[in-house]
């Protein structure tokens, strides 16, 4: 990893940082006595995100067969590893502000790669859910770390893939001498997030594994990038779909057995719920 870029990530101290409530719910949830209601108090006290919450766990996604109305049933029917993985989405949505068109896109596309991936976790039943679900939904906040860092130098990037129809991978490497992969993934080691997700986020795309590699983080890794890919096939928090990408012969296809039945139907449920559901993220 560039160590240039580590110590500027490490050192920095504007970068945005993980929402108080957020890491009093993971310090929280790691007490073995915890309760639905100590939990439900906590998440209480940011109403933004209690609202938020609510709404998402109401979502098809999460597939609840009568209405949640109050944070402590939300987190009865869901459960303590799910209600994480929602708090740290309903928080982390402050670090996509100022919310202009490309903090807009880069929600939609985080938010709905997080729960691809916990879509395609829950399919293949190789990694877990939530632990997914937080891989997709932060592969990308290198992006939103690069555009607070230097906002007209993350545009020129933007303005390269619009203009000149260029990948962002391409554009970056023109721009910068660092990805965004990397970024991210020092983001999330400063975040104190599990060593497992910091490595899910900084090979999201180069699935770059030792011969060594525990194949626990080889498929989260591909579950990440496969959730990634689903959203740039449906047009998800970008400019068009992509639909000429081909999901089937990619290295998380593989890695994961899917074949173009479970493929297709995997994607089209995805697309189904999100399309449905849409207006829950926001």
């Amino acid at each position: 990893m560039n160590r240039e870029l580590e110590l500027m990530i490490m050192t920095a101290s504007d970068l945005p940082t993980i929402p108080v409530v957020a890491m009093k719910v993971m310090q929280l949830i790691e007490n073995e006595n915890a309760t639905a209601e100590e939990l439900a108090k906590v998440v209480a006290s940011d109403p933004a995100v209690a609202a938020r919450v609510l709404k998402i766990s109401n979502s098809s996604f999460y597939g609840c067969q009568r209405q949640i109305q109050t944070l402590s049933h939300a987190i009865v029917v869901l459960g303590f590893g799910t209600l994480k993985s929602l708090v740290v989405a309903a928080s982390v949505k402050q670090v996509y502000q100022p919310y202009g068109l490309t903090e807009k896109m880069l929600w939609e596309h985080s938010f709905g790669a997080g729960l691809a991936a916990r879509m395609i976790a829950a399919e293949t039943r190789l990694v877990s859910s939530e632990e997914a679900f937080l891989g997709g939904l932060f592969h990308d906040i290198g992006k939103i770390i690069m555009n607070t860092i230097n906002r007209e130098q993350f545009q020129d990037v933007m303005q390269r893939c619009f203009n000149d129809g260029l990948t962002f991978e391409d554009a970056e490497q023109r721009v910068y001498s660092y990805t965004h992969s990397e970024v991210g993934g020092l983001v999330i080691k400063k975040w104190n997030f599990p060593d497992m997700l910091m490595h899910a986020v900084l090979n999201h795309h180069s699935f770059a594994f030792a011969e060594n590699e525990d194949p626990y983080q080889i498929s989260l890794t591909c579950v990440v990038g496969l959730a990634d890919m689903f959203c740039h096939k449906l047009g998800i928090g970008m400019r068009e779909p992509n639909e000429e990408l081909d999901l089937l012969s990619s290295e998380p296809a593989r890695r994961l057995n899917l074949d173009e039945q479970r493929m297709g139907a995997l994607l089209e449920r995805f697309n189904d719920a999100y399309e449905k559901d849409k207006s829950f993220f926001n």
